[in-house]
């Protein structure tokens, strides 16, 4: 069984017991509910699709921890202009453990 659903204006696709990484929830709860789920598949191979969200459907899942992503490099060069930047990002992340597709 698995649950296309929508966190944060990004779609994931989940099973349960599924990890995956978020952009970062502002949020303390250590329990997490998201309601915009885009697509169910069940374990007969049924599929029920939205229009957009089915309804009554959602996603239960534990926030395991708040970390940063690697480091993305970032350089930008100018050949013969002596211009040379170099920058680095680490994106905000969520780890998420789903728990329950109802």
């Amino acid at each position: 069984m698995y649950a296309v659903v929508e966190i944060g204006g990004h779609q994931y696709k989940v099973s349960e017991n599924d990890r995956i990484f978020v952009n970062r929830l502002n949020t303390d709860d250590e329990k997490i509910s998201f309601d915009r789920v885009l697509l169910i598949k069940d374990d007969k191979d049924k599929v029920k699709v939205g229009q957009p969200v089915i309804d009554g459907a959602k996603v239960d899942a534990k926030i395991v921890d708040h970390l940063k992503g690697d480091k993305v490099i970032v350089f930008k060069k100018k050949r013969r202009k002596g211009y040379k930047v170099k920058r680095g990002h680490r994106q905000l992340l969520t780890q998420l453990q789903i728990e329950k597709i109802s």
